[in-house]
Parts: structure tokens; C-alpha cells; sequence
């Protein structure tokens, strides 16, 4: 979730719809110009009580962002408490119960992504060892309680913990119990960022199959695969969901704008500190009928803000985001990235994706949706065809467009070999999740504390 560094008190004021279009608009950039943008949560635990940090306490969370700014990080102040760091790598922010994330920069191609990755997590590994800290990357604590995870000091979560349980029975496990891998890409004009949010919101199941790593909840299985995605369904109807909008005659700018206009607020930012929004509505803020700021107006901050306040399985801003992916281990999360950019990023290859799922129904997106978080790559497409054959025709896909892209190393390798981690799950059967299952039943024996020793960074 985004981090503000400053009020926008000062900002221009929104005066017409246009304003309100104008920042997907700014995101049209010509094809040279495109850029990947990959983000990355992971838990963060004590190595000797496989506790969760809060905080304040010594060598804690606090300690883990001042221990970072050793590499070149500046600090994010909210009040008094550093709550994020910002630096050449992009930014760190920290989660509702301090999962880390790293949001990077915006890199033209996936082997300075993967450089960039391999930096904050070695980073992150030298502090954490310093301190006793470590890393997990998975979808789900799996052995951790709500009641057990501490809460950040940054104000919008204030405001969103004590939201959640209106709208939804499992916001809160949103907030504080998971992890995700997401990938952020461009567009070249409003048909370009149409034809790709109808091919990434039609094939995000596959990424949530592929990606699925989350089978535990308080250290037993939970009967889910992808426990996280399964989450997203009861957490607010009115902010998440498949947009079957989307796939409508006249889809574009304007319709998502109505979109985010119908989705309630949470917040304003003012004068340095969060406003209670909650439920409120957009609409009423640009008719400065906004109760809690009588007579103001919104500004295009304000609108930013409201943009990252929906949690679609694709949002748009002024980039497209990809949100349907578990958090995962060190070596699968630049396969998202290659995923996406594979099959978005050229024109045969999105041409060909487009192919695959231009005839599926409203149905069949939400049956599929539906049943992911459970079957993985068992779940059955449209016309019963097996969700693995669909895996291994979307990863040839990507795997040309990549190819396509001939973006290579100094040793010539081009951009094809960071989906090797997913041909594998394919060409096996077996999602992450199978695995740990796997592991959980055979030489763990029941041990879900081996999860530490086995699969930390």
C-alpha cells in the first residue's frame, strides 16, 4: 500500500472530469519508453522465537528500516516514526503488521528487475542478521494468529483496521496476514491499456495458480492453495473483484474512473496526517459535500490517494497494476515480472493471449476466479480444459514475447530464462503450495515450524 510523504494541501484542485482521466492519460508512454515495475512482500521474524517484531521494540522493525538506510536509503517520516525509506532501488514500505516490501524502481528490463531484487534482499539479509531477523516468502502467515501481529504506526491503517470488519469477515487477515508479489507495467494509449487489463484480468487466475504458496492458517493446512487469494473474496465486494466492466463494449478511461468514483473512501491526508473517510463518498468530496471537510474540494493527490484504495485483481492508475500472485521465495519472485511482461509487452504475444480468452464469459471469469484459490492448476477453463494445458500455452506465449524482446545480459542471455520456475511447476503439476503441503505431511511431520528453518530467506 502506498506511502505518502506529503500533504496535498497544496496540490491542484480538481475542476472537471478531465482532471480526473488525466492521470491514466499520463501513463501513455511510447513503446521505447515502457518500463517493469515489480514489488515484493515478505514476513519478517525473530530467528530464535519465530516471532513476529513489533516496532518499537529494540532491534525491531524500526531498527530493521534505520539498519537499511547503511545503503543509501532515506527515511519516510510520518509524525515522529520512520515508516518508509526512499532510494535509487524505488521504495520500502512497511505492511499493516510490518510485512517488508520493496517497490521498485521502474527498470527497462527484467535482468536489472532480478539485480534489483538480488540488492534489497541481500540488504535486507545483512541487517536482519545483525539484528536476528529473517524473511519469509509466502501468501499467508502460516502459523501466526491476527491477535499475535503487531500494528504499524502509519495512519491509513488506523483507519482501515477499524473499517475492514464492517464491509468483509476477513479484511483484517488481509491486512495483517499476507504477502504478495505484483508486477506494474505501461501502456501506449487507452486501447493499449485496454487490450492489456482484458488479457491480465482474464488470465490472473493462471498467475494466482502458478503462483499459489499459501495452504496454512495457524500452523494446520486450511484447505486452500492460494489461502491469500481466497481472502480478496470476503474482504470489501465494493473495492475488489474481477471487473466484469471490463470486458464491455466502451471500456476505457471514463468507465474505470466511474468505477473508482462508486468505490467509498477511506481517507483524505491533510496538513500531515490522515482524516477519517471511511464509507464516504468520492462524489460528494468534488461537491466539497464532504462531511468531514466541509466545503473542500478534492485535489489530484486526493485522487491518487483514492486510486490505491481499490484492491481489483488488476488496477489501474497510471500504470497497470498485477495483484493476483502469493508472495514467494527468493528465486520465484523476478518469474512474475517475466509472467507479465512476456505476454503485455509484444504485440504478437499479446495478440495471441488475447486469443486464448476473448470468447470466455462473465461465467466463466468468475467461475474460475472462484475456484483457483483451491484447485490451482487442477482448476478447469472454459469448455473443461485443464488450467496446466492453458499454463503450458500462456508460458510458450511469454516465452516468444520475451524472446522477442531480445533484452540480453553481458553473457547473452536474453530475458526467457527467468520463466524457467514456471515451466517446471507446470510441466510437474505442482504449485508451490503442493510442495510445502508435501513437505508439512512427509519430513516435517506435522512441524509447521520447519517452515522457518526450510524456506526463510
Amino acid at each position: 500500500m502506498s506511502t505518502r510523504t506529503a500533504s496535498a494541501d497544496a496540490d491542484p484542485i480538481i475542476e472537471s472530469r478531465d482532471d480526473l482521466l488525466a492521470v491514466f492519460q499520463k501513463g501513455e508512454k511510447p513503446k521505447e519508453s515502457w518500463r517493469i515495475g515489480t514489488e515484493h512482500e515478505k514476513f519478517v521474524f525473530w530467528k530464535d522465537s519465530k516471532r513476529a517484531p513489533s516496532y518499537e521494540e529494540p532491534g525491531g522493525i524500526h531498527a530493521l528500516m534505520i539498519g537499511l538506510t547503511k545503503f543509501g536509503w532515506t527515511p519516510i517520516i510520518e509524525g515522529e516514526n520512520v515508516i518508509g525509506l526512499t532510494g535509487a532501488d524505488g521504495g520500502i514500505s512497511l505492511e499493516p503488521a510490518g510485512q517488508f516490501e520493496l517497490s521498485g524502481a521502474p527498470l527497462d528490463n527484467l535482468h536489472e528487475t532480478c539485480a534489483e531484487t538480488d540488492r534489497h534482499l541481500r540488504q535486507c539479509k545483512e541487517i536482519g542478521d545483525r539484528l536476528g531477523i529473517g524473511f519469509l516468502g509466502l501468501g499467508f502467515w502460516p502459523d501466526k494468529a491476527r491477535a499475535e501481529l503487531p500494528i504499524m504506526p502509519k495512519g491509513r491503517y488506523r483507519i482501515m483496521l477499524d473499517h475492514m470488519p464492517r464491509v468483509g469477515t476477513l479484511g483484517l487477515d488481509m491486512m495483517l496476514r499476507t504477502c504478495t508479489i505484483q508486477t506494474n507495467l505501461d501502456y501506449a494509449s487507452e486501447a493499449d491499456m485496454v487490450k492489456k487489463f482484458r488479457v491480465s484480468l482474464a488470465l490472473q487466475p493462471l498467475a494466482t495458480a502458478l503462483f499459489a504458496n499459501s495452504p496454512f492458517t495457524e500452523g494446520k493446512p486450511n484447505g486452500y492453495l492460494s489461502y491469500r487469494s481466497h481472502i480478496w473474496t470476503d474482504t470489501d465486494p465494493q473495492r475488489t473483484g474481477m471487473l466484469p466492466f471490463v470486458f464491455e463494449d466502451g471500456f476505457g478511461y471514463e468507465r474505470y474512473a466511474d468505477y473508482m468514483l462508486d468505490v467509498p473512501m477511506y481517507f483524505a491526508f491533510r496538513e500531515g496526517r490522515y482524516v477519517d473517510a471511511a464509507g464516504l463518498s468520492f462524489r460528494d468530496f468534488l461537491k466539497g459535500e464532504l462531511p468531514v471537510l466541509p466545503g473542500e474540494k478534492p485535489t489530484r493527490a486526493d485522487w491518487n490517494d483514492h486510486l490505491s484504495t481499490a484492491f481489483p485483481e488488476v488496477r489501474l492508475k497510471s500504470f497497470l497494476e498485477m495483484r493476483g500472485a502469493d508472495g514467494g521465495p527468493w528465486n520465484k519472485i523476478c518469474a512474475l515480472p517475466a509472467f507479465w511482461v512476456g505476454l503485455l509487452y509484444d504485440d504478437q504475444a499479446l495478440d495471441a493471449a488475447w486469443d486464448l480468452v476473448k470468447h470466455w464469459t462473465v461465467d466463466d471469469h468468475h467461475r474460475i476466479r472462484e475456484q483457483v484459490p483451491r484447485l490451482a492448476l487442477d482448476t478447469k477453463g472454459p469448455r473443461g480444459r485443464s488450467f496446466r494445458d492453458l499454463g503450458r500455452q500462456v508460458l510458450d506465449i511469454a516465452h516468444k514475447g520475451l524472446a522477442a524482446r531480445k533484452r540480453v545480459n553481458a553473457s547473452g542471455d536474453d530475458e526467457t530464462g527467468f520463466l524457467q520456475p514456471l515451466h517446471e511447476i507446470v510441466a510437474s503439476g505442482k504449485v508451490p503450495a503442493q510442495d510445502l503441503l508435501d513437505r508439512y505431511n512427509g519430513a516435517w511431520g506435522g512441524d509447521i515450524t520447519r517452515v522457518y528453518d526450510e524456506m526463510a530467506y
